[in-house]
């Protein structure tokens, strides 16, 4: 029975209208926001944080208690943070943001969230928001400079713009030992009316052979590895629908959507609750997950290997793209 319910929401996506409306002309000022999306700035930006990554010193591992970490499956005493988030800071404030960092002590793992903001013209108090988290394993080029990536994209894009509701860029620390950093910012942040959000993880790895994607237990998905999948729960079951008709619309890139039960922790939850996004999901806030799926289809998850040259580019640009849109329509604008 979970597997079939499990099976049931996943599919349902695929052919659902969205609750509320989006109009032609909603679509064509979505689309023409996100077309300027550029590849080329993708890779150098992972290029970029693969070079960071490869010249940091490691968070120092030993106070973690090692004998009960897989070390193969997240190689701890290979985590680099520091230099990557420079990267992110000076690339929004050359964008012209005034960015801010959400500082949290700890005696052993101090966090620090990296926010670049757009005040709304009409509706400042109402926030979409796009994170990516900058921490990573090795070079981390698909988990997850490339989130990274996507997101200081739309970022450059959102630049000097106007939106009704405000905007907001987040790069979160520490994710890859127990989600730190989003759940930090969560906990400082209760009463935010976040309206959307989307919230990246290892976004840029594309197999279309036959048989390159794994299945996620109970949940029925394609065999070859060509889609990105979108991950919602209750909650943010309307951004998913509407993200679907979007790209259904503008065909950026092909979009699978799945729909977690009530607020997406439960049992049927297991790999779909391991990112960013579940702190925001168990506060209840409105959060899409958008991923290649990682370590089911793509073979350099958490290894040396996990480089540049494993992505494409073309798929990376066309998720940025159709996230782009998402943006530009939930924070509607941009305004003239």
């Amino acid at each position: 029975m979970r597997a079939l319910f499990a099976a049931l929401l996943f599919l349902a996506v695929s052919s659902c209208t969205s609750r509320s409306p989006v109009d032609e002309a909603a679509v064509t000022r979505v689309g023409d926001f996100a077309i300027d999306v550029e590849k080329d700035r993708l890779m150098s930006d992972v290029k970029a944080l693969e070079k960071a990554h490869l010249e940091d010193t490691p968070i120092d591992c030993t106070v973690l208690d090692l004998e009960k970490i897989n070390t193969e499956h997240s190689p701890v005493c290979h985590l680099t943070r520091e230099k990557a988030r420079q990267f992110v800071r000076e690339r929004f404030e050359a964008l012209g943001y005034t960015v801010t960092t959400q500082d949290t002590e700890d005696p052993h793992f101090p966090t620090s969230n990296v926010v670049a903001e757009l005040r709304g013209t009409e509706r400042p108090d109402e926030v979409v928001m796009v994170g990516a988290h900058y921490d990573a394993f090795y070079s981390g080029s698909d988990d997850n400079s490339s989130g990274v990536a996507a997101m200081l994209e739309m970022a450059r894009l959102a630049a000097g713009k106007r939106f009704a509701r405000t905007v907001r860029f987040v790069g979160f620390d520490l994710e890859e030992i127990g989600v730190v950093g989003s759940a930090r910012y969560v906990q400082a942040l209760p009463g935010e009316t976040l309206v959307a959000s989307i919230i990246f993880d290892c976004i840029g790895y594309k197999d279309a052979s036959p048989g390159s994607q794994q299945q996620l237990p109970g949940f029925p998905i394609p065999t070859t590895g060509d889609f990105i999948a979108a991950i919602a729960n209750e909650q943010s079951r309307p951004r998913l629908e509407e993200l679907n008709v979007l790209g259904n619309r503008l065909g950026f890139v092909p979009i699978r959507g799945a729909i977690m039960p009530i607020d997406g922790s439960g049992p049927l939850a297991g790999n779909l609750m391991r990112s960013d996004h579940g702190p925001f999901w168990t506060a209840g806030q409105s959060a899409l997950f958008l991923t290649d799926t990682a370590n089911f289809r793509n073979p350099h998850y958490h290894r040396q290997t996990d480089v540049p040259s494993t992505l494409d580019p073309d798929f990376l640009a066309g998720v940025t793209r159709l996230s782009a849109a998402g943006l530009a329509f939930w924070a509607e604008g941009p305004q003239p």
